[in-house]
């Protein structure tokens, strides 16, 4: 048996778990589970990894994976004078006559990662908290992101704009959203999570899209060519469209004109810079978006039995009617909750807006962004400090969201 001390659905347990279907840094791993036998890697820690981990895994690249941390795993353990569980030893010894090790440097290998959300207990009230307190999303990855495999790789950015969604789902429920260089995907099925009215993905990249499309069937999601079957219930649709920026036309953009416009690490290539900043204004600049067709009944249905109200009365002052089962246990959350209802409203009657998550690698890069925006009637506002999302994944130590910074745009 397993320590009974450890628990798979909290820590640090639940991080040690997440950790390994993140496929983390095997490092990582290994602290996490030092963590978890009080300073070493002890008889019970290693019954829990391989019950809760190794025995469990059945995705596909997972066996390379594990390989490596086996060889990690029993190298600490010897080292530490320890003793190794009988079944590591013949788990490693499986693959090392059975796997060989140029396959996982291939510059088109693929993986499925499990990316799990662990929401904190006291925030419960907010649209986005699911009764088991993580959402778990898998994922088709490549493992080469420098290799002409960029567009199949999940990079931080992405992570953190699915964080800010999660932490300020009214933002986006119930509206219409549009992201630029969708990447893997996970910014959508997390905009389809939260219950946008519409989502639409894009990338120029017709590989990259195809793996996208499998991870939105993976999650459950139909793209409107395949549809997952499950008994009873009709999938969620999200579209997805090939889009190269540089030969994107206004025309091709009027039909989808979203009230939110989203990218995630997307300020790279000099060289794109025009044609995205071209096709950012396109989207942000629009006419529909009226007071007089905004001032409706605005109604966001939470999942359960919570609701959110919002509308419009005759002299212009938003009512907001929130009904809870329960007050949260966290201030910090009760605030975020309030927070996110007052600014739906308030974004709800304005005009178009796009979130862009980004780490700066080349400040240079960053300012002819900058520079293109202003051309263009853009205003760029770094809202970094201001809206910051809850720790959704604090197992990720590979996941270093300092380094990220939120910005907004909208037209001057």
């Amino acid at each position: 048996m397993d320590d009974p001390g450890l628990d798979p659905n909290t820590p640090p347990g639940l991080h040690l778990v997440s950790g390994f279907l993140a496929m983390e840094p095997t490092d990582s791993l290994l602290s996490m589970a030092r963590e978890c036998g009080g300073g070493s890697i002890t008889d019970g820690v290693q019954r829990f990894v391989w019950e809760h981990c190794i025995s469990k895994t059945v995705k596909t690249g997972y066996a390379y994976y594990i390989k490596n941390f086996v060889k990690k795993l029993i190298f600490e353990i010897e080292s530490s004078h320890g003793t190794v569980a009988d079944e590591l030893y013949e788990q490693y010894g499986y693959y090392m006559t059975s796997l060989r090790d140029d396959v996982m440097t291939n510059g088109n290998s693929r993986v499925c990662k499990c990316i799990s959300f662990l929401f904190p207990a006291g925030c419960y009230r907010l649209p986005s908290f699911p009764q088991s307190r993580k959402l778990v999303l898998p994922l088709h990855c490549s493992l080469n992101m420098l290799e002409g495999d960029t567009g199949c790789s999940l990079w931080p950015s992405s992570l953190y704009m699915s964080e800010i969604i999660l932490s300020f789902p009214d933002r986006f429920m119930n509206r219409s959203c549009f992201e630029v260089g969708s990447g893997v995907g996970l910014v959508g099925i997390c905009l389809s999570y939260i219950k946008a009215s519409k989502v639409t993905l894009s990338d120029g990249d017709l590989s990259t899209l195809a793996n996208m499309k499998l991870n939105l069937e993976l999650n459950q999601l139909s793209t409107g060519n395949n549809v997952p079957e499950r008994s009873g219930e009709t999938p969620k649709k999200v579209k997805c469209i090939h889009l190269p920026w540089e030969s994107a036309t206004e025309g091709d953009l009027q039909e989808f004109m979203p009230d939110i416009v989203l990218g995630a690490d997307i300020i790279y290539d000099p060289q794109c810079l025009p044609h995205l900043v071209r096709v950012l204004a396109i989207l942000l600049n629009q006419t529909k978006t009226d007071a007089e067709t905004r001032k409706e009944d605005y109604q966001v249905s939470s999942p359960g039995s919570k609701h959110h109200h919002v509308e419009a009365n005759g002299s212009n002052q938003e009512n907001i009617h929130c009904d809870h089962d329960l007050a949260s246990s966290d201030p910090a959350c009760d605030q975020r909750c309030s927070t996110n209802k007052a600014y739906a409203i308030k974004e709800y009657y304005s005009r178009p807006v796009a979130y862009i998550s980004s780490i700066i690698r080349n400040v240079d890069t960053f300012n002819c962004f900058l520079e293109l925006a202003e051309q263009a009637n853009l205003i760029a506002t770094d809202v970094t400090e201001t809206l910051k999302p809850l720790n959704l994944l604090p197992y990720m130590h590979s996941y270093n969201r300092s380094s990220i910074r939120l910005f907004t745009v909208t037209c001057k």
